[in-house]
């Protein structure tokens, strides 16, 4: 056990003392569960009501930050936005003492019968979310800076680094004008609540209830359809383009009578989410990249083939980013054929 760990479970033991509402048996064990591509370390302890306990980096940026949580997860309960109860916090140390949901995620529950329900109940939590008044949470704004810099990890941590391919001028050029089309089409759309990582591993199945959302903490003011495509077209699941368009149309649809967008065509809205969804999957390429060759996290190099899939597929549909999947698949395929992690059958259809 780290030194860490040992810290965190003597404050839980502690904090455990004072509380009349908990039972559990002494001593406290942590469980460590694992799948966070982010910093924080999460323990399921073995109490009724079960608890997570939670240790944060005091290094990252004030998403990490314990008292930054539980403040933005009161705000989203508040709302109706069913995120876990913070039972305690320690700011000096960055602990955290939070509801369990349980660990059946949306991914272990999805599949062609459940699909629809399970679609319906999230994307109507997504719009509790998105009503929230700007004035009421203090975020970051998801602006051009924000949106180059994660598409930038794309140029370095999956082309040059994991491909071991050398831009030239003329490439870096084209991605630069590919990058500045993205961003203008991510700033016109409706600025919205964003959760920024609204996907199946991220929405928890409870049953009777509303599915619980979690890994919330770097929400931002951003484009209406960024969780919307994070959601439906999801880098762990797929499902047939007929799907995800019915789908994204009933919220669009639900999105105008609530007042949460002004009306657009329906050509539009599908516009905003194919180029908001390549921007994520160009973003989220570098990302899987990133976290097996600097983190050492290579499970997520078995969800690349699904992300590159969307990424070119929807490039090729539109006349902006074709030079830009062309490019992609006469310069970079080769490349991505030779990988360990390349499968061809990930890449040819749906994985429902």
């Amino acid at each position: 056990m780290s030194l860490t760990e040992s810290k965190l479970q003597a404050w839980v033991s502690a904090q455990l003392q004072q509380r009349s509402d908990v039972t559990y048996t002494s001593p406290i064990e942590l469980q460590p569960l694992s799948g966070d591509a982010g910093c924080r370390q999460y323990f399921r302890l073995h109490t009724h009501p079960s608890l997570l306990a939670v240790s944060a980096p005091k290094t990252e940026g004030v998403s990490e930050c314990a008292r930054y949580f539980t403040g933005l997860s009161g705000a989203l309960r508040e709302a109706g936005v069913p995120t876990p109860q913070v039972l305690t916090c320690d700011e000096d140390q960055n602990f955290l003492l939070i509801e369990d949901f349980g660990g059946q995620s949306y991914l272990d529950c999805l599949n062609d019968e459940t699909a629809d329900v399970l679609y319906g109940q999230a994307l109507m939590v997504l719009l509790r979310l998105q009503q929230i008044p700007r004035s009421s949470i203090a975020l970051p704004s998801y602006g051009r800076s924000m949106l180059r810099q994660e598409m930038a990890l794309f140029d370095h941590w999956f082309v040059e680094q994991m491909l071991a391919y050398q831009l030239s001028i003329e490439e870096r050029e084209l991605l630069d004008k590919t990058y500045s089309f993205l961003e203008q089409q991510a700033l016109e759309q409706p600025q919205v609540m964003v959760h920024r990582d609204y996907h199946s591993r991220n929405i928890i199945y409870r049953e009777g209830e509303a599915p619980g959302v979690i890994d919330f903490q770097d929400a931002v003011w951003g484009p209406i359809t960024y969780d919307v495509v994070s959601l439906l077209r999801d880098c762990y699941i797929s499902w047939s383009p007929e799907q995800v368009k019915r789908w994204s149309v009933t919220y669009g649809n639900l999105a105008l009578e609530l007042g949460v967008m002004p009306a657009v065509s329906e050509h539009r809205w599908q516009y905003w989410m194919d180029t908001m969804g390549l921007q994520r999957h160009i973003k989220v390429l570098g990302i899987f990249a990133r976290l097996s060759l600097r983190d050492g996290k290579p499970q997520y190099l078995s969800d690349l083939p699904l992300v590159w899939k969307y990424t070119v597929d929807i490039a090729q549909q539109y006349p902006e980013t074709k030079v830009f999947a062309d490019w992609c698949q006469q310069k970079l395929l080769p490349l991505v054929e030779l990988q360990p992690w390349y499968s061809a059958s990930a890449i040819t259809g749906d994985c429902t």
